[in-house]
């Protein structure tokens, strides 16, 4: 189910990640999830490749994500 918009985003992404983040996880999500079209865990694999990327970008810290 790919996300037209940061405001599709689960309600737990919109609230943790910076709207910079969440413009990330959006695309890599959407790119991964037609990358592995067919796969049985196509929508699990979109999230993990989703979070890298954020993760490649921003840092959590105590106070929050935070970029790098």
């Amino acid at each position: 189910m790919p996300y037209a918009s940061s405001a599709d985003l689960p309600e737990n992404l919109q609230r943790i990640l910076p709207a910079h983040a969440q413009d990330i996880y959006r695309e890599a999500f959407n790119h991964a999830f037609e990358a592995h079209r067919g796969d049985p865990r196509q929508e699990e694999a979109a999230h993990r490749i989703a979070w890298a990327a954020v993760k490649r970008s921003y840092v959590k810290t105590d106070a929050g994500w935070e970029k790098r």
